[in-house]
C-alpha cells in the first residue's frame, strides 16, 4: 500500500504465520477519528426507520407486523450476507471494501426517499443488509491485523463508541426531519451524513492491501464446524435472543409511544433514544462481573437487567419509559459484549468462522424480533410486546446455563 508497503507485508505474514508483529504501530488521531466514523457509519443505517414506523404505517396504510418487517427485512439480509463479507473483504481489502460499501448505502438511503410502496421499501431495506457486514467484519479486521494488545483494544472501543452513537443518530435524525418535512426528508438526511462519513474515512484511513485468508466455503464449513460444540451453539442461540428482544421492544415502542397517554411525535420518539449512548457503557463493567459471577451468571444478571427495563416499559409515565429504555438497552450492550468475549475465548481455531455463526443468529433473532410482537399488536398492544420480550429473554437466560469455560480459559487474554 502506499507509504505502508513494509507495514502491510508484515502483517500479512502475521496473520499466516498467528505471530505478532515485532514492532507495534502507532495510532494516529486521525485514524481514530476514522474508525469512530466507521462504526458511525455501519449503524446510521440499521435501525433508523424505528423512530418513524407509526409515519411509515399510516403512509402505506399498513399494520404494525408489515412496517416492523422494515427493520426485519434489514436484519435479515445482515444475517445471510454475513458469512461472506469476512472473506471478501480479506481478498479486496479492507478499507477499499468499506468504503465501498458506504458507497453504495448512500445511494440506496436516498433510493428509500423514492418507494411507493412498503414492498418497494421492504427491497431497498434488505439490499442495505446486503452491505452492512462489510463495515462490520470489515472494520474488526482492519483493527485486529494492524493493532493488538490494548492499543488494539482501545481502537475497537472507539468504534463501539462510534457504532453506538450511530444508532442513536440513524434513530434521532430520521424522526427529527421526519416531524419537519416527512420521513422521507430524513432518509435524505441520513444520506448525507454516511456521504460525510465517505469522505473522511477515505482520508483518514490508512489503506491496507487484499490477501486471500480463506475461501467463502472454508468459512461456511468451520460455521458447521462451531454448530458441533454445544457452547457455541449455546451463546449464538442465545445472542439471537438478546437481538430478539432489543428489535422486537424498540420496533414497537415508537408505536405505544405514539398513542395515548404519550402522544409522542416522531421527534419526540427519536429523543427517548437519547440513552442509547449512554446505554452503551454497560460492557465497561463487564470484567468485572466475569471475575465475581464467572461468565454464565454474568451473562444471566444481563438478562435480568434487561427484564427490570422491560417492566418499566409498561408504567404509563415517560420518565418511566426512558428509565426503562435506558436500563434495558443498557443490559442489552452487556450481554452483547460478554457473549462475544465468550465467543473469543472458547473457540480455539476457526474465531473468524464462530464469530460469524454468532453473527448468524444474531441477526436472525432481530428479524424474527422485528414482526414476531407485531402479530400480537392488534389483540394484546404493548403489554403483549412486552410479554413476549420477557419470554425470549428468560428463553435466553435458560440457554445460557450451557455457557461453560474451563477455569483455564477464563483466565486467557481475550
Amino acid at each position: 500500500m502506499d507509504g505502508h508497503r513494509t507495514e502491510t507485508a508484515r502483517e500479512a505474514e502475521d496473520d499466516r504465520s498467528g505471530t505478532a508483529s515485532p514492532s507495534p504501530l502507532p495510532i494516529l488521531p486521525r485514524e481514530r477519528a476514522a474508525i469512530f466514523l466507521l462504526g458511525f457509519a455501519a449503524f446510521l443505517p440499521l435501525y433508523a426507520p424505528q423512530s418513524v414506523l407509526p409515519q411509515l404505517a399510516s403512509s402505506f396504510q399498513a399494520s404494525p407486523a408489515e412496517t416492523g418487517a422494515v427493520i426485519g427485512a434489514t436484519t435479515l439480509a445482515v444475517a445471510l450476507s454475513a458469512p461472506l463479507a469476512g472473506p471478501l473483504t480479506d481478498r479486496f481489502g479492507r478499507k477499499r471494501s468499506m468504503l465501498t460499501a458506504i458507497a453504495i448505502l448512500v445511494p440506496l438511503t436516498l433510493l428509500l426517499t423514492l418507494c411507493g410502496s412498503l414492498n418497494e421499501l421492504l427491497a431497498v431495506r434488505f439490499s442495505q443488509g446486503i452491505v452492512l457486514p462489510a463495515l462490520f467484519t470489515g472494520a474488526v479486521a482492519y483493527i485486529g491485523t494492524r493493532w493488538e494488545g490494548t492499543r488494539g483494544a482501545s481502537v475497537t472501543g472507539m468504534f463501539v463508541t462510534g457504532s453506538a452513537i450511530g444508532g442513536f443518530a440513524g434513530r434521532f435524525v430520521s424522526g427529527l426531519v421526519a416531524d419537519i418535512a416527512g420521513w422521507q426528508s430524513g432518509f435524505a438526511a441520513l444520506a448525507a451524513v454516511s456521504a460525510f462519513c465517505a469522505v473522511f474515512v477515505a482520508l483518514w484511513l490508512t489503506p491496507d492491501r487484499g490477501r486471500g485468508t480463506g475461501s467463502i466455503l472454508a468459512n461456511i464449513r468451520g460455521m458447521g464446524t462451531h454448530l458441533q460444540d454445544g457452547r457455541i451453539r449455546a451463546v449464538s442461540l442465545c445472542g439471537g435472543t438478546v437481538l430478539f428482544s432489543m428489535t422486537g421492544c424498540l420496533s414497537y415502542l415508537g408505536f405505544h409511544l405514539a398513542e395515548p397517554p404519550f402522544g409522542l411525535t416522531a421527534a419526540g420518539i427519536g429523543l427517548v433514544f437519547l440513552v442509547y449512548p449512554l446505554s452503551a457503557t454497560a460492557p465497561l463493567v463487564n470484567s468485572r462481573l466475569l471475575r465475581l459471577l464467572g461468565t454464565g451468571n454474568a451473562y444471566r444478571v444481563a438478562f435480568g437487567v434487561c427484564a427490570v427495563g422491560q417492566l418499566l416499559l409498561l408504567l404509563p409515565d415517560l420518565t418511566a419509559v426512558v428509565a426503562g429504555t435506558g436500563i434495558f438497552l443498557g443490559g442489552v450492550f452487556l450481554c452483547q459484549s460478554l457473549a462475544l468475549g465468550y465467543v473469543g475465548r472458547v473457540a480455539t481455531a476457526n474465531k473468524g468462522a464462530a464469530a460469524g455463526l454468532y453473527v448468524c443468529c444474531f441477526y436472525l433473532g432481530g428479524s424474527l424480533g422485528a414482526i414476531m410482537p407485531g402479530l400480537l399488536w392488534k389483540t394484546a398492544g404493548w403489554p403483549g410486546c412486552v410479554a413476549l420480550v420477557l419470554a425470549a429473554l428468560a428463553t435466553g437466560a435458560l440457554i445460557s446455563l450451557a455457557m461453560r469455560e474451563e477455569k483455564r480459559r477464563a483466565a486467557e487474554p481475550v
